[in-house]
């Protein structure tokens, strides 16, 4: 039996101890939180939206029970949840409650920041903030209700496809074309206030933010690598593609990889240099591959192999692929049948792509994702 003296002196050096050398749990305590997306991650189920609940319920009543299966199993696959609109503090509040239920849920979820000015270049999502200060505070109320919970957010879905080279009287004009030395004030306008929203969400100690890669049939490889620089990816966790849009898979994959390789090429200081900005020397799904022949896009392969790989030159910025309406792939309007065919909006025939996950098998794809509501 221990003495009562002996006890005190053997407690009072173990606290003592303690105080010195922390256990293992109480270091942990102290170190900062993670971004990482735990393996195998559970992603978050938004409320369903009520007109596919009413749809459901009306496949029921007309004995279409298989139909009503499948649309509620639509219904309950993660996906992401759009914030479009509102005050700082209305956004704050909205994305508090997303962000606490995905955690109540032990879930990760997905979150769509879309109210850049001139949004869509005031096409058919035409809307968003009014200007540069009233867009950094309403990112500041998202970031804000974000705070120090878990989220991925997809950044602008469109904002570095379609960017502002001259606005007039309010009228944005947008093009694709490259953007050079002569790059105007609308332009520079947009990559500032990108950069910004990257910077005050990385703010948020368990936030990864993506940004606007385009697609695999829209900006070439180098094209894309460059704005995405200017617009503050290096800053960020990696960038997503295809929101809203029905590309395929295979396609899309290789594109990602290209465009990651692309911005480590173009930032890669060896060899005194020479590939510093040059993003117009990396290849792409036009040149040397053929846009229209998947088989060719092999030869783009190679010139990442030759000039990446083999360089030792290392991508890092990472990327998501959305995944929500892809499963047919793209629309080719039939001939003769539509008087104006748009294959970009709700085309016909189109299916569900992969189902959302983390675990992707591909190296720096983070995960396919549910971004755009299906159907």
């Amino acid at each position: 039996m221990i003495k009562p003296s002996l006890r005190r002196s053997v407690w009072c050096a173990a606290v003592a101890c303690a105080a010195l050398f922390p256990t293992a749990a109480a270091a942990h305590r102290h170190q900062p939180p993670s971004r990482e997306i735990p393996p195998r991650a559970r992603l978050f189920t938004p409320p369903p939206d009520p007109a596919g609940v009413r749809q459901v319920a009306s496949l029921l009543r007309h004995g279409q029970g298989a139909d009503a299966l499948k649309v509620a199993r639509m219904l309950y696959t993660p996906q992401a949840v759009w914030f479009t609109k509102g005050t700082p503090s209305e956004v704050r509040r909205a994305v508090r409650a997303t962000v606490r239920a995905a955690a109540r849920r032990h879930t990760l979820p997905t979150l769509v920041a879309y109210d850049l000015p001139f949004r869509d270049c005031g096409q058919f999502s035409a809307g968003g903030a009014a200007d540069a200060a009233a867009y950094a505070a309403w990112i500041d109320g998202l970031a804000r209700g974000i705070g120090r919970q878990r989220a991925l957010v997809i950044l602008e879905p469109d904002g570095l496809g379609l960017v502002p080279q001259t606005v007039t009287a309010g009228v944005p004009d947008c093009g694709n074309e490259p953007f050079g030395g002569g790059t105007t004030d609308s332009a520079n306008a947009r990559f500032a206030e990108i950069r910004a929203a990257v910077a005050r969400l990385e703010q948020q100690p368990r936030t990864r933010v993506y940004l606007d890669g385009t697609h695999s049939a829209w900006l070439g490889s180098g094209d894309i690598a460059e704005r995405l620089v200017r617009a503050g990816v290096l800053d960020a966790q990696g960038f997503f593609v295809n929101v809203s849009n029905y590309r395929r898979t295979e396609e899309l994959v290789k594109y990602v990889t290209w465009v990651s390789k692309c911005i480590a090429f173009a930032n890669d200081p060896a060899d005194g240099g020479w590939r510093l900005g040059h993003y117009d020397f990396c290849a792409s799904q036009y040149f040397p591959a053929n846009p229209n022949d998947f088989s060719t896009w092999g030869l783009s392969d190679q010139w990442y192999a030759d000039n990446v790989d083999s360089q030792g030159i290392v991508p890092t910025a990472r990327f998501v692929i959305d995944t929500s309406r892809n499963g047919q792939g793209p629309w080719t309007p039939p001939a003769g049948v539509y008087r104006d065919p748009q294959d970009w909006c709700n085309p016909p025939g189109r299916g569900l792509g992969l189902r959302p996950t983390t675990d992707t098998g591909v190296p720096l794809l983070d995960a396919y994702l549910w971004v755009k509501t299906p159907g």
